[in-house]
């Protein structure tokens, strides 16, 4: 073989293994392209869509599955939205219990978790729906959907009356990959405090049926959720410095978000 046809060959090898490179260049690309992009999809089908009602009631929407916690003030709130598949009632008190709402609002489809003290003032069509858990107590709802019930009660001497130890729940959801807690009516008790692994907790604050906006921080400085809402956070003289919470908050972890939503729209 001559010298010009060594060359030829050797260049014809050359552009050969070029074109394979740059068609797996090509090739890795487009597979790390499509990993964001499934990866993208993953996290946007994961989202949780928080629909604040009012005060303790609000609505949790993922991927097709709809939970209403404390659903009062009438069914006509509800009219709009997508009907629920589960629905969590912390207490037997007027602002978390509504008998005529609930009548509205639980369809044949939906699951109803209560704790016994609620279960006792249903009437029989809905007691007959609800599944009863009380504190300490876990329950599957749904293959991905798992309820823990957290207590919640008073600490103060003056404030006893108004939440007994264990007739109400707080409840952790267990839902895909996170952990939501929703404090119902409750001071900074040691079963906030410790609380783990939280993603999302909904705490409240309001004077003088629970805790003060000190105290919610205080025991969020503790089980240091992700991201916290304040919630539940009306009283008799108005509503709580939430703005105070969340300096409190930020001052002592900055890695804790405070989010604001809109729990009591204007008239």
């Amino acid at each position: 073989m001559n010298c010009k046809s060594s060359f030829y060959l050797i260049f014809m090898v050359m552009f050969f293994l070029s074109c394979g490179d740059k068609k797996n260049e090509k090739k890795v690309a487009e597979n790390k392209n499509s990993a964001m992009t499934e990866t993208k999809i993953i996290e946007e089908s994961e989202a949780i869509n928080i629909i604040p009602i009012e005060h303790a009631s609000m609505i949790l929407e993922k991927n097709g599955v709809v939970i209403y916690v404390d659903p009062v003030g009438g069914n006509a709130k509800y009219d709009d939205q997508t009907a629920a598949t589960i629905i969590l009632v912390t207490d037997i008190h007027g602002d978390h219990l509504n008998i005529e709402t609930l009548e509205g609002v639980v369809k044949k489809q939906t699951q109803l978790l209560v704790p016994m003290a609620v279960a006792a003032q249903l009437p029989e069509a809905l007691k007959n729906k609800a599944t009863i858990i009380n504190n300490d107590e876990t329950k599957t709802l749904l293959e991905n959907v798992l309820v823990e019930a957290i207590p919640m009660y008073n600490l103060r001497e003056e404030a006893l009356k108004f939440h007994e130890k264990g007739r109400g729940n707080g409840y952790v959801i267990n839902w895909d990959n996170e952990r939501i807690y929703i404090s119902g009516d409750t001071e900074d008790i040691p079963e906030m405090r410790a609380l783990k692994n939280i993603d999302k907790a909904f705490v409240c604050m309001n004077l003088p049926y629970t805790m003060t906006v000190e105290s919610a921080a205080s025991a969020v400085l503790d089980f240091k959720p992700k991201l916290v809402y304040p919630y539940h956070y009306r009283g008799p003289k108005g509503l709580s410095d939430i703005e105070h919470f969340k300096n409190i908050v930020n001052k002592g972890d900055e890695a804790i978000e405070v989010t604001f939503l809109d729990w009591y729209p204007k008239p």
